[in-house]
């Protein structure tokens, strides 16, 4: 068994890898990469040099290659030498006018700067100064010398892993007027309970509770799935599918200074979030925290895009099972009756038309005879607005739970201990509940993982059609608007899950079915 699943973890982990190296290459090697600007509009404001560069910080930023702007590096070479005053020295000066010259080749700092990158494989690239007849530079037109160099998919895989996991400890705030740092538990004012909250750490709050599910939370590991830049604008994803999507949440409550006073204030503000403040902390700031942990984010109302998916797909689910398992039985033991051949007329229905067909098929008789909302967002009462969506998604998988049920109680029908049980007197209902039944839904059983982690993932035609703000369309949106940091991530998600279920399908199997054992020794296992 323990061989069996390092086996099956290890293979697993190899899988993901293999499967988030190709879809890298796909996104960032086989996909034009000016698509990112399709719906860009800092970028459509721009023109000529100024658009150039623009793209070469957007390619940076997005993976695609690394850059080096000869301003940027003038910019830490003076600073390194003269401080912050650096602007008003003349050599700084003539050093940033060369490159609009003609003999800028000629600049110390302009070979400096060549010989640097060029040793380090970068590719060096000069961008004329543009001008008008009258030699007056452009709107966007000015010169510009950079460095770029493309980056593999392997380090890119590379680079991906390697922040997968951070830790938040004491030394994460580089601030030298932070003198005190530490890890402690403290009674949390906002809860009523206790927490564990930081100095020097990003977060003030690295592990609390409150009246959100699952109740405890913590800011202390993070997953880092990567960065949204095209559909939310620089958004961790891991945020972007765990924060709630609702209206703001305006509470009663205190600033942490006014805490064990009798000053309240009405505010949405999510004190469980406070970041450190690395920048300037405003006069009004200083009256409102202790401290420079005066980042927040804020509290919201309903379900993140996860919830959303989840509860949907846990309630197809239940209706997968609750009704395709028994009507199945139901058309193997009424085998071409009228029942039987109604199931199959479904079936071969559910199976054979387009998803979208049935989906706006069931969605015109939904709406017009039940009054059900159609798109989510339009919902008055918000629990109508999962009804639509759970019944779309449950609809083929109630078909296909039907007939393969159907097909196993059938073979187990036709087998000898069934012949075997008639002959020694027992009833059929006997027959059917205690040996049929049990032996059919044995290969349905090792999908149950699957199906419940599946709920996670959402669903792509589903949520896009009737507008659920869930994990299928946020993938649907990302392919939409070309955000690779999304795309990549759904794939991170979904493999995972994938395999997951996988595994736990195998271990449920071989517990429900004795005869199976998970050794990985002859015929598969079995």
């Amino acid at each position: 068994m323990k061989k069996y699943m390092l086996k099956r973890i290890l293979f697993s982990i190899f899988s993901l890898l293999v499967v988030v190296m190709v879809v890298m290459f796909l996104v960032y090697t086989c996909i034009n990469r000016s698509v990112i600007f399709q719906t860009d509009d800092v970028w459509n404001k721009k023109s000529a040099n100024d658009r150039v560069i623009y793209e070469y910080i957007q390619y940076q930023k997005y993976g695609y290659l690394d850059y080096v702007d000869y301003t940027t590096f003038l910019t830490n070479k003076y600073t390194a030498l003269y401080g912050s005053d650096y602007t008003t020295n003349s050599d700084y000066i003539a050093d940033k006018k060369a490159i609009s010259t003609s003999d800028f080749q000629s600049n110390p700092s302009v070979q400096e700067f060549a010989s640097k990158y060029s040793a380090q494989g970068y590719k060096l690239k000069y961008l004329q100064p543009q001008t008008f007849k009258s030699g007056k530079v452009k709107p966007g037109g000015n010169a510009y010398l950079l460095a770029e160099r493309e980056r593999p998919v392997y380090l890119r895989l590379l680079d991906y892993l390697k922040g997968f996991f951070t830790f938040e400890t004491v030394n994460d705030v580089q601030d030298p007027n932070l003198t005190e740092r530490y890890v402690r538990v403290e009674k949390d004012p906002y809860s009523g309970l206790f927490a564990v909250v930081g100095s020097g750490t990003t977060h003030k709050y690295l592990l609390y509770f409150d009246g959100r599910f699952p109740f405890i939370h913590q800011n202390w590991i993070h997953l880092n799935l990567g960065t949204s830049y095209t559909t939310y604008r620089g958004q961790e994803i891991t945020d972007v599918m765990n924060n709630p999507t609702g209206e703001l949440n305006v509470v009663r409550t205190q600033f942490p200074k006014m805490i064990g006073t009798d000053e309240y204030v009405e505010t949405a503000i999510d004190f469980h979030s406070l970041r450190y403040n690395t920048g300037v902390v405003s006069e009004v700031e200083k009256t409102q925290f202790p401290d420079n942990y005066t980042v927040y984010s804020y509290n919201r109302t309903g379900l993140s895009i996860l919830e959303t998916s989840f509860v949907i797909g846990l309630a197809a689910t239940f209706l997968q099972y609750f009704l395709g398992i028994p009507l199945g039985i139901w058309m193997a033991r009424h085998k071409d009756g009228i029942g039987d051949k109604l199931g199959n007329a479904y079936i071969i229905f559910i199976m054979a038309v387009p998803s979208l067909a049935y989906i706006f098929m069931f969605a015109a008789i939904a709406t017009t005879l039940f009054g059900l909302p159609y798109k989510f967002a339009n919902a008055e009462v918000k629990i109508l607005a999962y009804v639509m969506p759970t019944i779309s998604l449950a609809m083929p998988w109630i078909g296909s739970l039907m007939k393969w049920t159907r097909r196993y109680m059938i073979d187990q029908m036709n087998s000898d201990y069934v012949k075997f049980a008639r002959a020694e007197g027992l009833s059929e209902r006997e027959i059917y509940n205690i040996h049929i039944s049990r032996n059919a839904v044995i290969p349905i059983v090792h999908g149950i993982p699957a199906n419940i982690l599946g709920c996670l993932t959402g669903a792509l035609v589903t949520e896009q059609v009737y507008g659920v703000p869930g994990v299928g369309r946020l993938l649907v949106t990302a392919l939409n608007q070309h955000d690779n940091g999304v795309i990549v991530a759904c794939t991170v998600f979904y493999t995972t899950l994938s395999i997951v279920s996988l595994i736990l399908g195998d271990v449920l199997l071989a517990t429900y079915d004795p005869r199976i054992k998970l050794t990985g020794e002859g015929g598969g296992g079995r």
